[in-house]
């Protein structure tokens, strides 16, 4: 991915440009998308997201995996504990 800052745009602007939005995820450049000057989404290549979710299979069956043969844990306090880290 480059090195250059991220584009932002609101949503109007992303639905007026959508096919820009989409050829800039395409080139690696993701764009931000805002809604009231709050941020709520982003377009990103979708190797980026692919690769994004296998990390997140990675982490969780690694979790799993830690927290087995402990029983103090149960399955939804491993997927609490999941989800609730940061990225």
């Amino acid at each position: 991915m480059s090195e250059q800052p991220v584009q932002t745009v609101s949503i109007r602007e992303a639905r007026e440009r959508l096919a820009d939005v989409v050829d800039r995820a395409e080139r690696d450049e993701p764009t931000v998308i805002t809604r009231r000057g709050r941020e709520v989404a982003a377009v990103v290549p979708i190797e980026l997201l692919r690769e994004y979710r296998q990390w997140e299979e990675r982490e969780l069956m690694r979790l799993i995996e830690e927290r087995r043969d402990e029983p103090t844990y149960s399955l939804d306090e491993v997927m609490a504990e999941t989800l609730a880290r940061p990225e």
